[in-house]
């Protein structure tokens, strides 16, 4: 016992602790409507119908690289809900809204973990601020997507997201696999950075199985979770550093080199598919578009802003233009979305001729 304790005194002397709300006490802060919960469930459904080819419709996940401004936030969603209604027919349009912001060594986190951009790491405010502009988000009637990135945080978020996905270094991650298979909506795995494909193939045959895991529960203790398995879990090709890989030849080799069926495929415009240039993304869309009756591609994501590019976090700084990646602008956005969805028209009259 006086080992636990020396122990005990040694951390507390070496970390500092600040006890966060726990899930089901934020959850019942900031509640989810009957009404609202109802429609994501219907938009999950609508997800998984696109991914198995039940929907003819292109999901398209675009919004900004990560959320650093509700106001822009809630911004971009209107005019994703507004032009929804035009593209409706032949687009599945989902609010991308990352909350957390991967690093390869350090660097601002996402809104989560410092919701102030002040390195005050203010995370009980980042959850509240984070599920507060999630349901504004849905009560427009927008589906929401984010990566899962800290298993954590999943907890807090659960009942309110329609798609997730695991990033390219993270895909390998067993922890990640686990929670995927225990979350209740579609979940694509990336290839990983160098290009594999076998990493996030074998994560979907993982995620798509029953484990038993350590997690934590709603009140917050440590407890063994039972997964169902997610029949959901794709395939999301996001490029690599030595180049491109959506297009069809690209496409065609990875079927060949793979054992089994390819599951469904998702496939982002950005990162190594850009070459890191966000400009390049519509160029990008047009050709995905132009060979999906060969590649059967169920969906997209754009990294999208108001304002085209990127900067530095200051003092002053552009409202709308992203803190993180570089974004396509919102009038670009706007009409490569519509002439998307006239492509597809296109496509669809020739098949039913």
């Amino acid at each position: 016992m006086n080992a636990l304790n020396t122990a005990l005194q040694q951390t507390q002397t070496t970390t500092k602790e600040t006890i966060l709300s726990l899930p089901y006490q934020l959850k019942a802060q900031l509640p989810l409507s009957a009404k609202l919960a109802q429609q994501i469930a219907d938009q999950r459904q609508t997800i998984q119908n696109i991914l198995e080819g039940k929907d003819h419709r292109l999901m398209i996940v675009t919004g900004p690289c990560s959320i650093h401004d509700p106001i822009s936030a809630l911004e971009y969603a209107q005019k994703i809900q507004q032009l929804q209604s035009q593209v409706s027919d032949q687009i599945f349009l989902v609010m991308r809204a990352y909350i957390e912001k991967p690093r390869t060594t350090i660097g601002w986190k996402g809104f989560l973990y410092d919701p102030n951009l002040d390195n005050s790491s203010n995370m009980q405010l980042g959850l509240e601020k984070s599920r507060e502009l999630y349901l504004q988000i849905i009560d427009m009637g927008l589906p929401i997507a984010a990566e899962i990135l800290s298993p954590m945080a999943t907890a807090y978020f659960d009942d309110l997201l329609a798609w997730g996905a695991i990033g390219a270094r993270t895909s390998e991650s067993q922890v990640h696999r686990e929670i995927s298979s225990h979350m209740p909506y579609s979940i694509g795995f990336k290839n990983g950075t160098d290009g594999s494909i076998q990493i996030a193939l074998d994560a979907i045959q993982s995620a798509s199985h029953s484990h038993q895991f350590m997690g934590i529960s709603q009140s917050g203790l440590p407890c063994v979770l039972e997964s169902q398995g997610n029949r959901a879990a794709h395939l999301i090709l996001r490029g690599a550093n030595s180049g491109p890989n959506y297009q069809l030849a690209e496409i065609e080799k990875i079927k060949a080199k793979s054992k089994a069926e390819l599951p469904a495929l998702v496939i982002d415009c950005s990162h190594g598919n850009s070459h890191k240039n966000p400009l390049v993304q519509a160029e990008v869309l047009r050709t995905i578009v132009a060979e999906r009756a060969h590649t059967n591609v169920r969906g997209v994501m754009l990294e999208s802003h108001l304002q085209d590019g990127q900067q530095k976090i200051s003092c002053e700084m552009t409202y709308g233009q992203s803190v993180t990646d570089g974004c396509l602008g919102w009038d670009k956005t706007h009409q490569l979305l519509l002439d998307v969805a006239n492509s597809l028209r296109v496509s669809q009259l020739k098949r039913s001729a």
